[in-house]
């Protein structure tokens, strides 16, 4: 998402933001916890689910979950962001998403507002998104509200992703899925030279790199050579992959040679998902949350070194996106 708090719950709330001392005469305000409204994310209206509402610093402020996706999207809003979720406006919507639509514009560059999609986009790039959910999240068959995979989603241990990080993803999935266009390959730095850099910066700031962290590094090479043909391309780039990891019958390519940031990115956001399934002390997986992060504290503090600002065009074979998955 493109504003600056997207994606990121606010965990600098105070007791003192929180204080009840203020609270006007209506204690619920204007929406009320587990009502279902439309918010507005940027030049578009969602459908949305307050999961909290407070009282700070004079105003009401309300946790909304966007409905049919991820919960990395919930965030903060004002008052200002919302409407009841009536007819009337659900038609405003409508108008908004077709004005939207009509008025898209393939030069305007890095995306700067997005968000879930509504229901009326969600089936435009649903095939892209199969196995990547990093930008829209999983869509359910109902939208009663209610997280159907709360049970084990609450067993995940999640890997917090910076805001800016996060508005990287977007504009990401913006530049593959909306624009027709590729990370230009091989990248550089790729990502095994990435995770060179980041144990110099941990050798240089603490003297010494512990055997953990080197096992952590090592895990996460493995797993992203292994994930992204498999979960970490959107549709357009399968091609590019087949072409940049297989030059020769003979002998392929690791992608962590090829890639670089962007696609190591996408895999933190798969990562507490695909650990789930590995037998791992609860200490320890405490351990490697921490490592991975101070890693992605890391790609924060370089992104303007490691990640792309902008993609190149794809070939017309790629772009459209219409190949066999």
């Amino acid at each position: 998402m493109g504003s600056s708090n997207t994606g990121v719950k606010d965990d600098s709330t105070t007791d003192a933001d929180t204080s009840t001392g203020d609270l006007p005469e209506s204690s619920s305000g204007i929406f009320a916890e587990g009502e279902k409204v439309l918010a507005y994310h940027g030049p578009r209206i969602y459908e949305a689910k307050v999961q909290k509402a407070e009282f700070r610093k004079k105003e009401w402020r309300y946790f909304v979950h966007y409905l049919g996706w991820n919960k990395n999207w919930d965030e903060w809003v004002g008052v200002d962001r919302l409407m009841k979720h009536t007819e009337e406006n659900v038609l405003k919507q409508q108008t908004l998403d077709k004005k939207q639509g009509a008025e898209k514009n393939p030069k305007s560059g890095r995306s700067t507002q997005a968000k879930p999609k509504s229901s009326t986009d969600a089936k435009v790039e649903k095939e892209d998104l199969k196995s990547y959910d990093v930008a829209r999240g999983k869509r359910r068959k109902s939208d009663s509200g209610i997280e159907k995979d709360n049970a084990s989603a609450e067993k995940l241990v999640k890997i917090p992703i910076p805001a800016t990080l996060k508005k990287q993803l977007v504009d990401d999935w913006d530049f593959v899925t909306q624009q027709d266009k590729l990370v230009k390959l091989p990248r550089v730095p790729n990502v095994d030279g990435i995770l060179v850099k980041y144990v110099e910066y941990r050798i240089k700031k603490d003297g010494s790199m512990t055997n953990n962290v080197a096992e952590i590094l090592n895990g996460l090479r493995s797993y992203f050579d292994r994930a992204l043909p498999m979960m970490l391309l959107y549709k357009k780039e399968r091609q590019q992959f087949q072409e940049a990891t297989q030059p020769h019958a003979q002998r392929s390519t690791s992608p962590s040679t090829v890639y670089g940031a962007e696609h190591l990115l996408r895999l933190f956001v798969k990562l507490p998902e695909l650990l789930a399934c590995v037998n791992i002390e609860e200490e320890t997986w405490i351990a490697m949350q921490q490592k991975f992060i101070d890693f992605l504290k890391f790609l924060q503090k370089n992104q303007s070194t490691f990640f792309l600002s902008a993609y190149e065009g794809s070939k017309p074979s790629e772009g459209s996106g219409r190949g066999k998955g």
